[in-house]
């Protein structure tokens, strides 16, 4: 049986193959505006077409200054959200579900003099950023809220919170960042408040599932150890998220040696220690290889990334692979039906 191009339920959204498009940062807004351009209908429409089961845009940010670039989109105010919907509705015409990430950028920010942070703790070659106050935190949360509001007002299937690579809720969770002695920082209990107060606040906006993307490894000494990324994912789960994008790397600079499934081995201590769906990420770009990781219950769902940049119709090159055929988009069956 094939697993790839069977369908998955996460939370209240059914895929009809485990295919999701990784969120990937397009740098393409034209007026520092935020708002989703042809560029962007055009990138992720031509996936959906290819017959990716979900489309997750790129991170999105929640405020402006928490933005990675000038040139990201955002999901910070209501004028973003016609565009933003208008694109929903093209994805799902195509046959996809679609899903957002949501992300502030922290420390690792070019969009601004200065980023925030938990601590005035550079990431290296930037600024200093400003140690996040009270307040600050408090206007962090309501801006996750008010963005999973938009996301889910824009008819967004699935909303990711972008808790991973080193940006605003990762330098919570990690020791090399937090270095605060209040009830956000400390233990790892105390580093988790953040994206526990996010994730309850988002869950209030009743997204239709709710996926949480993380570094699983920080390839640092000092970092976040296994166990604790094992109670963050517990924590999660028992929060109703409902699948974690297991990703690894970003919070400092590392040595990180890459190959075909180097993060893999993460999702699945994750998916059986903690109980939690897990999606598979990093250099997984052929079809017998996303095979072999769902039907060996490593991961649920694989995220094709750069693959994908290089073939928008992966999913048909991967079925041909396995040795099995899908239905193509109407208009271009007499292209991707072969005959012999």
């Amino acid at each position: 049986m094939n697993t790839l191009f069977s369908p998955a339920k996460i939370g209240g959204v059914e895929l009809k193959n485990r295919i999701v498009m990784s969120p990937m940062c397009m740098y393409s807004v034209h007026k520092e505006d935020g708002i989703v351009t042809p560029w962007h209908v055009t990138h992720y429409v031509s996936r959906a077409v290819g017959q990716a089961g979900l489309i997750l845009l790129e991170s999105t940010a929640v405020l402006p200054e928490g933005r990675i670039s000038v040139r990201d989109l955002g999901i910070w105010e209501d004028s973003q959200v016609p565009a933003l919907t208008a694109l929903v509705e093209a994805i799902h015409e195509a046959g996809s579900k679609a899903g957002i990430q949501l992300g502030h950028a922290g420390r690792k920010t070019t969009a601004a003099d200065k980023g925030v942070a938990p601590s005035p703790v550079a990431f290296p070659d930037m600024p200093v950023p400003e140690e996040l106050t009270a307040e600050g935190i408090a206007q962090v949360i309501a801006a996750f809220a008010a963005a999973a509001r938009r996301a889910v007002l824009a008819g967004f299937d699935v909303v990711e919170l972008h808790a991973a690579h080193g940006y605003l809720l990762n330098e919570f969770l990690s020791p090399l960042t937090n270095h605060r002695q209040d009830q956000y920082g400390g233990s790892r209990e105390n580093r988790f408040t953040l994206l526990r107060q996010v994730i309850e606040a988002v869950k209030r906006e009743k997204p239709r599932s709710l996926f949480v993307r993380i570094s699983a490894e920080e390839y640092a000494t000092g970092g976040n150890t296994r166990e604790d990324i094992l109670y963050f994912a517990r924590e999660m789960k028992a929060l109703g998220v409902d699948l974690i994008d297991t990703s690894t790397g970003g919070v400092v600079l590392a040595d990180i040696k890459y190959y075909p499934g180097y993060q893999v081995p993460y999702a699945a201590e994750i998916r059986k220690e903690a109980g939690i769906a897990t999606g598979a990420v990093g250099l997984i770009s052929t079809g017998g290889y996303a095979e072999e990781v769902l039907a060996s219950d490593q991961a649920d769902l694989i995220f094709i990334g750069r693959a994908f940049l290089r073939d928008p119709y992966w999913p048909r090159t991967a079925a041909a692979e396995l040795g099995i055929s899908i239905k193509a988009p109407a208009p271009y069956e007499r292209g991707w039906v072969t005959r012999a």
